[in-house]
């Protein structure tokens, strides 16, 4: 959703008559609404039916039949994906755009096939350093495939890939150390201690949750800690909120846990130290924000890659990465990654200065002129047609 609303943005500064649409699946709706709101962006946000192929790395076929219920989600997906083709057709019909920009994984694949079809021209950004089936599927007929790692990651076609970057908001920048105290302050901790930033994105991680549950008893013996619970997983975790001391609205304790946050560039910014999953957008803001960075990829996700994601950073020293199956039969583990890094404040600045190296400056700009550019072409050719029929 943020990336799409920082190229959104970046073509408004360009065209500011242009008219966008953001079509989203049901399950992100409201956080896009909201998004849209809190960023006050006149975009009418639509809803389209759209449905996954459930495909998990570590099952055989016969797990698939021991775990029924993943069956029938992907028979009730069949469905929807065929209703996104169905909602896909006849908007598109209706109200021919000039261009698509395709940002997203299944959500995408109906549009795109039927853009393919209507000769619509599209865009499509992977942010992941592999491809997804989606866009795997898509990249043939895309016009242009913009990426969000270095090109000798992706085997797309040289002459219609291009790396822009991940595009992500200007608000995500790297803060002097005098910010960063501000900020601390302002989110209500000790701005000389260290702060601990943890996140499993606007969803939450059981496993980053859980493990931090075992852990936060000795963690706030060493530093403050924030923790993005997820709007999913946050009631699941209520029972952390004993750590949590407030006193005539002030925070008393060194310990906050929140559902989600709009305003993640202050918490990252204010963070010595931040554990994360392994996606590529959280991934880009923190690069972008020359962040410490300890990863729990998600291994049980298609195509492993959030596992393939931490492994091109740990390879350029840019994160450390903690294994998601070990941490969940030994929190330690991840409590001593932790211990080390905030004792070696060199090693923290090392790992932020070579994270620092996989951003890309103004990469929704970059997108924004793309999708300019393919529009105008379109619409020069579609006048040029016009006349010859004439």
């Amino acid at each position: 959703m943020t990336p799409v609303i920082a190229v959104v943005r970046e073509i408004w500064k360009i065209r500011p008559r242009a008219k966008i649409e953001f079509w989203t699946d049901k399950k992100y709706y409201k956080n896009t609404k909201k998004l849209v709101f809190e960023n006050d962006m006149d975009l009418r946000v639509r809803k389209i039916a759209a449905g996954k192929l459930r495909r998990y790395t570590n099952f055989k076929f016969v797990d698939y039949l021991q775990h029924f219920d993943v069956v029938l989600q992907n028979i009730a997906d069949f469905f929807r994906i065929i209703g996104g083709f169905v909602q896909s057709l006849w908007r598109l019909l209706r109200n021919r755009p000039d261009v698509i920009f395709l940002k997203g994984g299944y959500v995408c694949l109906p549009v795109g096939i039927v853009a393919k079809w209507l000769r619509i021209p599209y865009i499509i950004h992977d942010s992941d350093a592999t491809p997804g089936l989606t866009n795997r599927m898509l990249s043939k007929r895309a016009t242009k495939v913009a990426t969000g790692m270095p090109l000798k990651y992706y085997s797309y076609p040289v002459e219609k890939a291009v790396w822009t970057g991940i595009p992500i908001n200007q608000e995500f920048r790297p803060v002097s150390e005098k910010k960063q105290k501000a900020l601390k302050k302002e989110l209500g901790f000790a701005e000389n201690e260290p702060l601990l930033v943890v996140t499993g994105g606007s969803l939450g991680a059981e496993n980053i949750n859980v493990a931090i549950r075992e852990i936060l008893p000795e963690l706030l013996k060493l530093t403050s800690v924030i923790l993005i619970a997820g709007r999913e997983r946050y009631p699941e975790m209520l029972d952390l909120k004993e750590y949590e001391k407030w006193e005539d609205g002030k925070l008393i304790s060194n310990f906050r846990m929140l559902e989600f946050s709009g305003e993640m560039y202050k918490l990252f910014g204010a963070a010595d130290l931040v554990v994360s999953r392994a996606g590529a957008s959280t991934m880009t803001e923190l690069s972008s924000m020359a962040k410490a960075v300890i990863m729990v990829p998600n291994y049980k996700l298609p195509g492993y890659h959030q596992v393939k994601n931490a492994e091109t950073y740990a390879k350029e020293n840019a994160a450390v990465v903690v294994d998601d199956a070990k941490m969940q039969k030994d929190p330690e583990i991840l409590l001593k990654e932790i211990k080390k890094l905030l004792k070696d404040k060199k090693k923290r600045e090392e790992l932020a200065a070579n994270l620092k190296n996989f951003s890309k400056d103004n990469a929704a700009k970059n997108l924004a002129d793309i999708v300019i550019d393919v529009a105008n072409a379109n619409v020069a050719q579609n006048a040029g047609n016009s006349e010859k029929r004439q």
